[in-house]
């Protein structure tokens, strides 16, 4: 089958490093997404027809969370009827993207879960290197202070949205550790940069983020690695709280509360329709306008209602409940962490679930495609131990 030649695993595996490593990387947000188009839209269309019995598959094996995916796409096109967008094809154009994003992932389970695995940790280490070269540039080309916060290369300049792409991969990387010692040195420094860049941003959501997933982690890694992690985790959050406690309490709770109570005021106004997809709004509060509610939920609330949000809510909660059937598996206990961590940071600042592919993505759809491989994880491991057992 053509999904299955060589080249087209290849095209489809370049297509998930280069959503994973030029959002920092790519010169600039049009190479960027010209080169999704080229890399991931492109052979999952082409390729979809030969495929077709893996796209059975993957509804058959997950039909909960692609129904939920579906019915929150529809529900989100229906409300482009009431929507006051001065574009309705475009963000119909984006639903569309969303999907074919989405059904990339079941054709990437076809490389194998240990594929998969070597390409996130690609996609990551280019990320990495992104870091660093945020680092250098900023306070070393730039000269910025110390105290300022770093803004990084690419679509990752963003303190906030950036920090929540680094701290993506750096979960991606923390508990795969090579086995070569060359490549463990390597993989250390990687840590070091990703670490150093989600610091240095600032973003305190992002931070507390990382650092309850890190501490939680022993829960279900039940390993040596996760403990060490996890005490490591909280010596560097005190020795960082102790070192900088002004930088940390001068922004103050960033008027979140207030944010939010102006927000359910908002989605009180339009409970059953919200505004629409696409809707232009600012929330109003203290006196001041900010550009959108700062928490995932909210904003799906005010822009398509009570029954927007409790759709983006089952695709979150049957994301969780595929992650959890896989817990036995290290990649499994992976992304159960990364959905700690995404969930975390949806409440802080990520206020963008339909627009074009962004930061706010990896806290999204990323998780939730990254739950579309389990079921062909799952049963590599089961061939393996039927194998095993017959010997």
């Amino acid at each position: 089958m053509l999904y299955q030649k060589n080249w087209a695993q290849a095209w489809l595996g370049l297509g998930l490093v280069w959503f994973l490593a030029a959002i920092a990387l790519a010169p600039s947000n049009k190479v960027y997404q010209q080169g999704l188009v080229l890399f991931l839209w492109l052979p999952t269309l082409v390729l979809a027809w030969s495929a077709r019995g893996v796209l059975v598959q993957a509804w058959r094996r997950q039909p909960a969370l692609w129904g939920s995916v579906l019915l929150l796409l529809a529900w989100s096109g229906l409300s482009l009827a009431w929507s006051p967008a001065e574009e309705p094809m475009r963000e119909l154009k984006r639903l569309l993207y969303i999907l074919v994003f989405l059904l990339a992932f079941p054709l990437l389970a076809q490389l194998g879960q240990a594929r998969i695995r070597q390409l996130l940790l690609l996609g990551s280490a280019l990320l990495a290197i992104a870091a660093l070269v945020s680092i250098i540039k900023f306070y070393g080309v730039q000269r910025a202070p110390l105290l300022f916060r770093l803004a990084g290369i690419g679509e990752i300049s963003h303190p906030i949205l950036g920090a929540y792409v680094i701290g993506s991969a750096l979960l991606l990387m923390l508990y795969e550790p090579p086995r070569r010692r060359g490549l463990q040195l390597l993989w250390l420094a990687a840590l070091a940069c990703l670490g150093a860049f989600a610091m240095l941003s600032q973003s305190r959501g992002a931070v507390l983020a990382l650092v309850i997933t890190v501490v939680m982690a022993p829960l279900w890694f039940r390993d040596r690695h996760s403990r060490v992690f996890s005490v490591l985790a909280l010596l560097a959050t005190g020795l960082a709280f102790l070192a900088v406690y002004d930088v940390i309490a001068q922004r103050g709770s960033s008027y979140r509360p207030e944010i939010f109570h102006a927000v359910v005021q908002m989605i009180a106004a339009h409970p059953w329709t919200g505004l629409g997809l696409g809707a232009d709004y600012e929330v109003s509060a203290v006196g001041m306008h900010f550009d959108h509610t700062h928490n995932m939920f909210t904003h799906v609330a005010v822009e398509m209602g009570l029954p927007g949000m409790l759709l983006w809510v089952m695709v979150w909660l049957f994301t969780l409940g595929e992650i959890v059937r896989a817990r036995g598996t290290l990649f499994g206990k992976v992304l159960l962490g990364f959905w700690v961590y995404s969930t975390l940071a949806m409440q802080f600042d990520a206020a963008s679930l339909t627009g074009t592919p962004r930061a706010e993505w990896f806290i999204s759809w990323l998780p939730v495609g990254l739950a579309m491989l389990l079921p062909w994880g799952r049963a590599e491991n089961d061939a393996c131990g039927k194998i095993a057992g017959s010997t």
